[in-house]
């Protein structure tokens, strides 16, 4: 048997996207939720968080759901670090929990908003840690927190099912995304053993997948292989001509300099996909351009 890898834009919506007591199970076991908060059921509520004005970018994340008790949840899989990544989930998770209270009044009836981000880069490479999770917390006092919005980033690249300590569950789902990919011929048995974590991986068969699926997933990959490439070769040239200038302002004119030029060859690499009829939704992801970006490319 054949499978998909569950990290590629495709099949990682399909699985949580479309499987709802799938979603419920990955989020019970990866989210921090408090002893007898267990997500029972969620609804799916629109990817797309479309902006109040046109003038607006909007943002399309993988899942967002909600549950009886109206907390919210989004999920995202990010396979390109950028320092700007944290920043447009701090901006979708306040957009989403802004937007429960229609009057402005009833703050009282505002639910928490979950943002969970499974990212597939090492982002911090001083922490041990590849989970970490982030409130409105008392600087001085951390026992006094602000609640509302709860942010989760996952190192996915840190995980190893040898060293850990997690929840049971937490771990089944980490080597469900990091063992599992399409050159994998036989699942373990251990991963099978659990109906969820079976489940899902009986959604990644390559069979169940049409030929002009099969070539999007082909070109997903393609385009965050470019991604990974462009960014990765800016960042570096932006630092080297920062340094070469010996001094820190050198530095930021370079460092810019290079980020100006990841933009420029996102914006062709958007070009080239979209000629290639990609999915609108697919190339904003591999990217990192809005929606409004991609439409006014030629």
């Amino acid at each position: 048997m054949r499978y998909l890898d569950p990290k590629a834009d495709l099949t990682f919506k399909r699985v949580f996207g479309e499987h709802p007591d799938l979603a419920v199970s990955l989020l019970n076991a990866l989210l921090p939720l408090e002893a007898g908060g267990e997500i029972a059921e969620v609804e799916y509520l629109p990817a797309e968080l479309v902006p109040e004005t046109p003038l607006r970018k909007n943002s399309i994340v993988d899942v967002r759901c909600r549950d009886a008790r109206g907390r919210q949840f989004i999920v995202e899989m990010q396979m390109v670090w950028s320092p700007e990544f944290r920043q447009r989930v701090l901006f979708n998770a306040s957009k989403a929990y802004v937007r429960q209270n229609d009057s402005g009044e009833d703050y009282h009836l505002l639910q928490p908003v979950y943002s969970l981000n499974l990212v597939n880069e090492v982002f911090e490479p001083d922490l041990e840690e590849y989970y970490h999770y982030y409130r409105l917390v008392h600087v001085e006092h951390t026992d006094r927190v602000i609640e509302g919005l709860h942010l989760v980033f996952v190192e996915l690249p840190k995980f190893t099912p040898h060293t850990y300590t997690e929840r049971k569950m937490q771990a089944l789902w980490l080597r469900y995304l990091t063992e599992i990919n399409d050159k994998m011929v036989k699942v373990p048995e251990d991963l099978l053993v659990n109906p969820a974590v079976k489940k899902a991986v009986e959604v990644l068969e390559k069979s169940s997948f049409t030929s002009a699926q099969l070539l999007g997933y082909e070109k997903f990959w393609d385009a965050v292989s470019v991604e990974r490439t462009l960014y990765n070769s800016g960042e570096r040239k932006g630092k080297a001509e920062g340094f070469a200038e010996g001094k820190e302002e050198g530095f930021q004119e370079g460092l810019e300099k290079g980020r100006r030029e990841v933009k420029q060859n996102q914006i062709e690499t958007a070009r080239a996909l979209k000629s290639l009829g990609v999915a609108t939704d697919i190339i904003a992801k591999s990217t990192g351009l809005a929606l409004d970006e991609i439409a006014g490319l030629d």
